[in-house]
C-alpha cells in the first residue's frame, strides 16, 4: 500500500483463544472479534495497534506473537488468565460461541490515531465497557470512529440495546450483520434502521447478509453488494474481515480522520461501491480457508479485490 493511504489504526476490543470443536475435531486457534480486524487491517498495510487485556500466560504470549507477525502491536493490561471461547462449528461452516472471559481493560494512556475501532464483546461487558465508552466520546473531535456491534447473545441482555445505542450515537461508521439488526432493531428494515443511525449522527451504515452481500448507507448514496462466490471453509472472522477491508477502503478514499467526517457523509455511490465490492473479496477470502487467516494485501488484489 502507498504511504499516503497507510493509516494510523487504533482498535479496542478483546483478543482471545478459539476453542474448536466440530466434525474435523478440537484444536485451538487465536481470534476475538476485535482482534481479528487489528490482524487483516495489519495484513493489509495499516499501522495498528490493539488495546486489550491479556493474560500472562502461555496462551496469552501465543496472542501477542500472533498479532505482531501481522504488523499489530499489542497494548495490553494484564488479566488473570487469556481469555477463550468455546466455539463451535456445524457442518455448514457457522459457528456459535460460548466465552471465559473478564472485559477489564485501562485506556488512561492509549493515544488516540486517526481511526478508532471497536465492538463486540468490549462494548457491552462491564467494567471495560465503560472505559471504552469514555474513550470515544473523548477522541470524537480527532477521530473518524468505528463500530461493529456483532452481538454475542450468551453475553447480553435486552438492558444492553441501551448501551450499544449510545455507542452508536457516538459512530462515524457503523457495520453490522443481518443477526446483529435483528437484535438491535427488531422488526425494521435495513434502510429504516440505517436512516435512523445516519439521523443520530453516523456517516455511513453496512449491514452485511452473507450469502445475500452487503447494503451500504451514507447521506448521499445507498448501495446493494452482492456477495463474492466462493466455496466455504468456515465462517470464522469474516465479518471481522469484511469491517477491516471496509475501513481500509476508505483510507484508499482519502475519508479517514476527523477533518474528513463531512467528506465521508457525502461519500457517493460509485466510492461506495468499489469499497463494499472490495471488502466482499476480502470476506470471501476469509471464508475460503480455515480460521482466522484474513488475506494479504497481495492477496486481495489477486483475487480481485
Amino acid at each position: 500500500m502507498s504511504a499516503a493511504h497507510a493509516t494510523d489504526v487504533l482498535v479496542i476490543g478483546e483478543a482471545l483463544v478459539d476453542v474448536f470443536t466440530g466434525p474435523g475435531g478440537a484444536h485451538e486457534a487465536f481470534g476475538g472479534s476485535p482482534a481479528n480486524t487489528a490482524l487483516a487491517l495489519g495484513r493489509l498495510g495499516h499501522r495498528v495497534r490493539l488495546a486489550t487485556a491479556i493474560g500472562r500466560d502461555r496462551r496469552g504470549e501465543g496472542l501477542t506473537a500472533w498479532l505482531a507477525a501481522s504488523g499489530v502491536t499489542v497494548e495490553s493490561t494484564d488479566t488473570a488468565r487469556t481469555a477463550t471461547a468455546e466455539t463451535v462449528l456445524a457442518p455448514d461452516g457457522s459457528a456459535d460461541y460460548a466465552f471465559d472471559i473478564a472485559w477489564d481493560v485501562d485506556l488512561s494512556g492509549v493515544a488516540p490515531s486517526p481511526l478508532v475501532h471497536t465492538g463486540s464483546i468490549a462494548a457491552v461487558l462491564e467494567p471495560g465497557a465503560d472505559a471504552v465508552e469514555r474513550y470515544l466520546r473523548n477522541v470524537q473531535s480527532t477521530s473518524t470512529v468505528s463500530i461493529d456491534p456483532n452481538i454475542r447473545p450468551s453475553l447480553v441482555g435486552p438492558g444492553d440495546r441501551v448501551r450499544i445505542e449510545r455507542l452508536l450515537a457516538l459512530a462515524d461508521v457503523i457495520k453490522l450483520s443481518d443477526d446483529d439488526l435483528a437484535w438491535l432493531a427488531p422488526g425494521s428494515s435495513p434502510r429504516a434502521a440505517a436512516s435512523r443511525w445516519l439521523e443520530a449522527g453516523a456517516a455511513l451504515v453496512v449491514v452485511t447478509r452473507g450469502a445475500r452481500g452487503a447494503l451500504g448507507f451514507s447521506h448521499s448514496a445507498r448501495v446493494a453488494c452482492a456477495a463474492h462466490r466462493v466455496e466455504v471453509v468456515d465462517t470464522v472472522a469474516a465479518g471481522d474481515t469484511f469491517t477491516a477491508a471496509l475501513l481500509d477502503g476508505l483510507a484508499s478514499e482519502g475519508l479517514i480522520g476527523a477533518q474528513r467526517r463531512n467528506a465521508l457523509r457525502e461519500i457517493g455511490v460509485d466510492a461506495l461501491e468499489r469499497v463494499l465490492s472490495r471488502a466482499a473479496v476480502a470476506s470471501a477470502v476469509t471464508v475460503g480457508r480455515r480460521g482466522a487467516n484474513p488475506p494479504t494485501r497481495e492477496e486481495l488484489a489477486a483475487a480481485g479485490g
